[in-house]
């Protein structure tokens, strides 16, 4: 009987090792480790997702990048699509099983998303492909925590130049995950009938407060009975790092235990807000609404609320 239950013991080990979830987050320190094991040549594949968002291209890419890493633009290769006027939509499952499987992702592929890692907003490109991943039912991926940046700093001596060898195509099969998504149908029904549910805006105070705008919004706005939380205070920008879980928790009180919408404009900056509840902090309840302020204002019927600042406002911003 000892041996029987030394070998049921073993065997749990190895079915439940190969199919744990990835962390959300990977450090430099843990990548490291994986390209000396010789991992990120089979099973982990490192996407370097640099873009214009970040001041980043194939170009830059070619210039240095981290050992192993294959480059593909988050801007330009279809991990956002365009719908009439609406831009940075998720694509169909048959078109991000396309690009997933040109990638060489395999069903179970580990991927590590690179970001440049030189602001929120280019981290958003990382939370924005970690979710699609995620709405196109694979688990299997992470997010490396201070992206390029953090690779030079802490290993300058270590950076590839030129083109990198494209994988044999994946094997991958996308399976969409309704639960990570909510479309602009169902926020209007939402709007309609609020209840406990947190509209949460992404975007800074001048675009809330119906300031500014995105040049493919019809109006400036928000969405009714939103509250704010401007996606960068959940970045250390010091370090082009996320902060802390503790300092998260702190930035994200008010949510953490409750259902959440979270959106922007086009859903990029929103990814950062999903991606800190949902991922490192564990609220389930959290769907990203991709198409955001771009697609809700494109039908005049949609409400927009364009309230400014109160005074109390006003007066917070001047004394900080």
């Amino acid at each position: 009987m000892k041996y029987l239950n030394s070998f049921f013991a073993f065997f749990a080990v190895v079915f439940f090792s190969s199919n744990l979830i990835a962390s959300p987050l990977v450090d430099v320190e843990w990548l490291k480790g994986k390209i000396e094991s010789g991992e990120t040549n089979s099973n982990i594949l490192l996407i370097d997702i640099r873009n214009s968002i970040g001041g980043g291209s194939y170009e830059t890419y070619l210039d240095g990048h981290i050992p192993t890493s294959i480059h593909s633009d988050y801007g330009k290769d279809g991990w956002r699509v365009n719908v009439d006027n609406t831009v940075g939509l998720v694509p169909t499952e048959e078109q991000f099983q396309i690009l997933a499987r040109s990638l060489g992702v395999n069903d179970d592929t580990h991927v590590v998303i690179i970001p440049a890692g030189v602001s929120s907003s280019d981290f958003g490109s990382a939370a924005r492909s970690y979710w699609t991943f995620k709405v196109f039912g694979h688990d299997n991926v992470s997010v490396l925590n201070g992206g390029l940046n953090a690779w030079k700093n802490a290993y300058p001596n270590e950076i590839e130049t030129g083109d990198f060898v494209k994988r044999s195509a994946g094997n991958f099969t996308a399976k969409f995950v309704p639960e990570l998504y909510i479309s602009t149908d169902d926020v209007a029904k939402v709007v309609g009938n609020k209840g406990d549910i947190i509209l949460l805006d992404g975007r800074p105070a001048d675009q809330f407060y119906a300031e500014a705008q995105h040049p493919k919004a019809r109006i400036a706005g928000r969405l009714p009975e939103s509250v704010m939380l401007f996606q960068e205070n959940a970045y250390n920008v010091a370090q082009n790092i996320l902060k802390s879980d503790s300092e998260l928790k702190e930035v994200f009180a008010d949510y953490l235990n409750e259902d959440v919408i979270s959106y922007c404009n086009t859903g990029h900056w929103a990814a950062n807000n999903w991606f800190v509840l949902s991922e490192v902090l564990g609220n389930k309840n959290v769907r990203l609404y991709d198409g955001s302020m771009v697609e809700w204002t494109q039908d005049p019927i949609r409400p927009v609320e364009t309230s400014g600042r109160s005074n109390l406002d006003k007066l917070k911003g001047i004394i900080g």
